[in-house]
């Protein structure tokens, strides 16, 4: 069976989470590995992903790191009509889901880190307004989309939702000044109907 190991606090986690549930594949849950559980630098650990990082994902023998390419994986291997096979909306699925990593994915990690994992007398203020200012840049940019689309890559929920999902929630539930963005918060609320979103995304923040 797939074995899923990492903290459900962590959105990389909660992607594989909430794209298995929504697939219907079964899997394992290891929990209690990375943040304040520890666990993720132990030499057992570190051979399977040497980031020392979580997710790590274990098809059977074969081991997996790098969330988003874990969604990939599962979904070319069970076919899920998430992941669109025509070649040009593949390629628009998977342009936003590169965007997630390369423009707001670390901006929202050292707000959240800055904000919630940080006593206060330990912050650096002018780090967590600058990543800030280029998360509500980045949201900007996809509220923009969402004014001409349902979802993210089109009209249809797909694999490029899910990693900006979790995003959306942080960007939504942080305390953090930000711009009335309809479009977004209106996409946010479509997925927050989705049990498997609930279940996964929708939690305390740590």
């Amino acid at each position: 069976m797939l074995r899923i190991l990492g903290r459900a606090t962590s959105t990389n986690v909660q992607k594989i989470l909430w794209f298995c549930d929504e697939a219907g594949i079964a899997y394992e849950h290891d929990n209690d590995i990375g943040g304040a559980f520890g666990g993720n630098d132990t030499p057992e650990y570190l051979a399977m992903n040497p980031n020392g990082k979580v997710p790590t994902v274990v098809d059977d023998n074969f081991v997996m790191w790098e969330s988003n390419s874990i969604i990939r994986y599962l979904a070319r291997k069970h076919k899920s009509a998430l992941y669109p096979s025509e070649f040009r909306a593949r390629n628009v699925v998977e342009r936003w889901m590169d965007w997630e990593l390369s423009v707001v994915a670390r901006q929202q990690g050292t707000v959240l880190v800055g904000l919630v994992r940080t006593k206060p007398e330990d912050r650096d203020n002018a780090k967590i307004a600058a990543a800030q200012r280029a998360w509500v840049r980045g949201m900007t940019i996809l509220d923009g989309q969402l004014a001409q689309t349902g979802y993210v890559a089109g009209d249809d929920f797909t694999l490029a939702d899910i990693p900006l999902g979790p995003i959306a929630h942080r960007f939504f539930s942080l305390d953090i000044e930000r711009p009335d963005l309809a479009n977004l918060r209106r996409w946010y609320d479509t997925l927050a109907g989705r049990p498997a979103f609930q279940e996964w995304c929708l939690i305390e923040m740590a």
